[in-house]
């Protein structure tokens, strides 16, 4: 079973009903945008040869501890690494101190980032390293890092978020290791062997499109004229992993101005691939119909399918509109 990401736009709740979609002579799969792993966990439990790629340094982990990797887990010994030791002033106490985190979590954060590099294999680091961001996620207001501290503060506070909401929130101030053992079992539960070998890439898509062969390539890019930042909400982790600052990445397709020629793009690269699935939003720009004309200058073999699907980022009358495209485009060239 898919463990919980919380990752804003994952498709855990539609994973089966885009597989339904896959097309059955198809034997490998690329997940261009793979975002919290969702499709790419589902395709690899249909046995199909995997490879899924993400430009943030986080879902990339995710992946390789999940899909990549096939049988390596987490036992008690490396737990026992993982929180060895007292809490150190590394790079979180140095950056991060009242701005997501207090000072003494920052300390424990910079600890657990130290052990986890004594973790002799890289997919055992991986799994940690998914656990850690799933830890921080919990104990993080709205589950994104791009809030106000003065509002973590507020929202950390119990009686406050209980006066408000009804709801006292005390995961987020169970401590990370709480958060980290409370998922270990799901995490580990996770990883199995499909007889594949599934790759795991951190790239931008138009590094890849023309190296790799696979039978899809599934699309589910961030979509444009929605609230979606990735790396406004999940940089941070990025520069926990690497334990230094970041700039946001480029080819970014929530930008309006850009998106249409990025599409076109993308589209007019993608010889190396037969079929051709695209995750959409019935609230991004560009609209169905106009995106239909771009994907319409590379195929004429276009169907898109619709289904309701809310997304938890969006306002409660906003949800009830929200529409799932899926577009199932052949590549009559191939």
């Amino acid at each position: 079973m898919f463990p919980k990401v919380n990752f804003i736009g994952n498709k855990e709740k539609i994973a089966d009903w885009i597989s339904e979609y896959f097309p059955k002579d198809a034997q490998s799969i690329f997940d261009a945008f793979s975002g919290g792993g969702s499709v790419s966990f589902q395709a690899k439990k249909m046995k199909l040869k995997v490879i899924s790629n993400d430009i943030l340094t986080i879902n990339y982990i995710l992946a390789k501890a999940l899909i990549e990797n096939n049988n390596e887990i987490l036992d008690e010994s490396d737990i026992d690494t993982i929180f060895e030791g007292n809490p150190i002033k590394g790079f979180m106490y140095k950056n991060y101190s009242n701005k997501f985190f207090f000072p003494e979590e920052c300390m424990e954060l910079d600890l657990y980032r130290k052990n986890i590099d004594k973790l002799f294999s890289e997919y055992k680091k991986a799994i940690a390293l998914a656990l850690m961001r799933r830890s921080m996620i919990r104990k993080m207001p709205y589950s994104r890092f791009n809030i106000t501290w003065e509002k973590v503060c507020q929202l950390r506070d119990e009686e406050y978020s209980y006066q408000k909401y009804k709801r006292k929130r005390a995961y987020h101030n169970n401590t990370f290791k709480y958060h980290f053992l409370k998922n270990l079992e799901d995490y580990n539960s996770a990883i199995f062997d499909n007889g594949c070998n599934n790759i795991a890439y951190n790239d931008d898509v138009f590094n890849l499109l023309n190296k790799i062969k696979a039978d899809i390539i599934y699309l589910d890019p961030p979509y444009a004229g929605t609230m979606n930042n990735y790396f406004s909400f999940y940089g941070l982790i990025d520069e926990y992993v690497k334990c230094k600052k970041k700039n946001p990445f480029e080819n970014n397709f929530t930008d309006k101005n850009s998106v249409l020629l990025l599409f076109d793009k993308l589209f007019s690269n993608l010889s190396n691939y037969r079929y051709w699935l695209l995750s959409y939003n019935n609230n991004s720009y560009p609209p169905k119909d106009e995106l239909f004309k771009i994907i319409n200058k590379y195929s004429n073999n276009i169907k898109i399918i619709e289904k309701q699907h809310d997304y938890k980022i969006t306002g409660k009358e906003k949800k009830k509109q929200n529409k799932e495209y899926l577009f199932v485009v052949q590549n009559e060239k191939y």
